[in-house]
Formats: structure tokens, sequence, C-alpha cells
């Protein structure tokens, strides 16, 4: 069980945002939210972390995790609820809809989504924040990402 919980706490948490250097985590600040984000090819997943959360390992799939935050005075960051949508451009202009999932972890929410990939293909990701609770303009976070299928 304690080891479970060390695995739901730090691990995963760490797989997620933390892969290769060609794919950090990226973050941009709002002011009062911070969205982290990154896109990652989900065989770089161990079988474990990808079974539990039902993601499909695969050298030409990927996936796009996003997570929001409020800070917080006297504190540093609140994970927060979000209404996330995103979609993906190749460079010949096709357009993938990305349908994101919320995963709850008890000190963490992440959104993420799976999608097909083609060797060296690069996407630019467009991506729409509404945190839960708030009145202000939907967050846009926009990055490009190449990937490379082995």
């Amino acid at each position: 069980m304690h080891r479970d919980l060390v695995f739901r706490l730090i691990i995963f948490p760490m797989l997620i945002s933390i892969s290769l250097s060609a794919h950090a985590e990226q973050s941009q600040d709002f002011g009062d939210y911070v969205v982290h984000f990154n896109a990652l090819n989900t065989n770089l997943l161990s079988p474990k972390v990808a079974k539990e959360y039902g993601i499909t390992r695969s050298n030409q799939r990927a996936m796009l995790n996003v997570a929001v935050q409020r800070k917080k005075l006297g504190t540093t960051v609140q994970p927060i609820n979000a209404q996330v949508t995103a979609s993906a451009t190749n460079l010949a202009g096709q357009t993938k809809e990305l349908r994101m999932r919320e995963i709850k972890e008890p000190y963490a929410i992440y959104y993420i989504s799976e999608f097909p990939i083609s060797n060296e293909e690069t996407l630019n990701f467009d991506l729409s924040i509404e945190p839960q609770g708030s009145d202000i303009e939907p967050l846009s976070v926009r990055f490009r990402q190449q990937f490379f299928v082995p």
C-alpha cells in the first residue's frame, strides 16, 4: 500500500512531466494561474504506468499532458480543475482534435490525450484552458513539438 501511494504521488507525476530533454516539461505563467504542458511518445512510459492509466504504449502514439495550478498567498500552487480543449495541426495543415481526459491524484490533476504520430512529424498545439470557478478569459497556450518514431 505504501509503495503504491509513493508511486501515485511521486513516480507517476515525474514520469508524466519529465521525459527526455527533447520533450521537457514547459510552463506558462498567467498571473494567478500556471499551466504546465508537454507532449511525448507513449513508448517512453513504463508498461505499468501505461496500464494503470489506460494509455496505449506505442512508437507511433504520443500523449499531450496538461496541468493547471492556481497560485495561493503563502503557499506555492494548488492544482485545480479546468476545462481543457486542445488541437494539433501538422505542417500540411491537417488538424487533430484532441479529446482530453482528466486524471485526478490526491495532490495533482492532469488532463491527457493520446494521438497517432508519424516519424519526424511536427505538430503545432493550440490549448484553451478555462480554470473552474474563474470568470477570466480562457488561457491560451501554443507550442510546437517534433516527434521521432524509432
